[in-house]
């Protein structure tokens, strides 16, 4: 979750960032005044939207590195037998997927890990301690292939379309609500007035938290994706599935067969709809569901 999230604000902030600068520059005023020039408009929000996606695309691996201060591992001279075998089991997931072997790193914390990168393969594969300390090798093994089947899916560059998608939609539509504030509530229409500048602003911080609602919905679906990765890589579905028991909080071998009654749910309401991670009893279930040849 954490590498979606840090390339949601990112891109919201480097979003905000360029379009001050335009605004500071002149080039929003020059749009109001050329009337809703669309074409115009849409290029611009083009420019705008897809920047920032792809700017926090390019910078997904060092600031995830610096956010989480994980240390990656040297390949020639790993630190002890768990590195050696952490690095192993990753260059062995990654041949057979057929993906450049990703810097493999270990960072303090809570059990997690993600995988990041702009490209496939030049990606980097992180792993918590706490996701060590708390798993057996093979549970650790078959959450490796989760991240390493995000990699080879190409979820992040994926991803960075659909942001950059609705990106554009969200620059767009806010100086499209900002002109008609501007023009039609207000009644100004000698010169681009501060109404049009703040309502700009506001639209696009509250239609940027609503374009988050698709991109996580995408990043809930590419999670399913991952997890049946894993058990392909793996020739078997049930290490992932015991991994995911074991986050939930099930002990080994506790795989749930009443959902309802297991105890373990995702995010509930409004919180769910900004979830980038289904409820661990649905990507359970839709592994036990799954065929592995």
């Amino acid at each position: 979750m954490k590498r979606i999230v840090l390339f949601i604000l990112t891109n919201l902030a480097v979003m905000l960032v360029l379009s001050a600068t335009l605004q500071i520059l002149g080039v929003n005023r020059f749009l109001s005044q050329q009337g809703l020039n669309v074409q115009m408009l849409l290029v611009f929000s083009l420019i705008v939207g897809f920047t920032g996606a792809i700017f926090s695309l390019l910078i997904s691996k060092p600031m995830a590195k610096w956010s989480t201060g994980a240390t990656v591992i040297d390949p020639q001279a790993p630190n002890g037998p768990r590195e050696a075998w952490l690095l192993d089991t990753v260059n062995q997931l990654a041949d057979r997927a057929k993906i450049g072997r990703p810097e493999v790193a270990i960072y303090e914390g809570e059990p997690n890990a993600f995988a990041t990168g702009a490209f496939r393969n030049e990606s980097l594969v992180a792993v918590s301690t706490g996701l060590l300390d708390s798993m057996t090798e093979e549970e650790v093994t078959a959450v490796l292939a989760h991240e390493v089947a995000h990699i080879a899916n190409g979820d992040m560059v994926t991803l960075t379309l659909i942001q950059g998608v609705v990106n554009t939609f969200v620059v767009f539509l806010a100086r499209v609500v900002g002109y008609f504030v501007d023009r039609v509530v207000l009644k100004n229409d000698k010169s681009t007035g501060p109404g049009y500048y703040i309502t700009v602003v506001i639209c696009e911080i509250a239609f940027g938290l609503l374009a988050s609602l698709i991109v996580a919905w995408f990043s809930r679906r590419r999670e399913f994706s991952a997890d049946a990765g894993s058990a392909v890589l793996l020739s078997s579905r049930e290490p992932m599935m015991r991994a995911l028991a074991r986050l939930g909080g099930l002990t080994p071998g506790e795989l749930p067969k009443s959902f309802e009654a297991s105890g373990i749910s995702g995010a509930e309401g409004l919180a769910a709809m900004f979830a980038t991670h289904p409820p661990i009893p649905a990507r359970i279930r839709a592994l036990q569901e799954m065929r592995v040849a």
